[in-house]
């Protein structure tokens, strides 16, 4: 299973639904969303700012992400971007490899 971060922001369609539904009904329609590509959501927060929502997943394959993702945003209801998580593992597993480079103009 890899972590996923959900964040967007929702368009007037979009709030008037949590206007209508509140704001555990989405609690509950993503942990549906996650549960049906065979994940699990760890965590949903409304936010101020930039983006009006913050969800963590942990989903089985980043096909499975990029599937969540394109549902979402063909709703229309929202604009979400999606970010794969690394363990602190998997940053030093990545710190050992050696790839080869070559800037450019260099």
């Amino acid at each position: 299973m890899g972590k996923y971060l959900f964040h967007g922001t929702y368009t007037t369609e979009g709030l008037r639904g949590i206007l209508k539904k509140g704001g555990t009904n989405r609690v509950a329609v993503v942990e549906a969303l996650a549960k049906s590509v065979g994940g699990s959501m760890e965590s949903f927060h409304f936010a101020f700012g930039d983006d009006s929502y913050i969800i963590i997943c942990d989903l089985p394959s980043d096909e499975a992400a990029a599937a969540v993702s394109m549902t979402v945003n063909a709703s229309g209801a929202v604009s979400n971007s999606t970010t794969r998580l690394l363990t602190p593992a998997q940053v030093d597993a990545a710190a050992k490899l050696s790839p080869v480079y070559r800037a450019p103009g260099a």
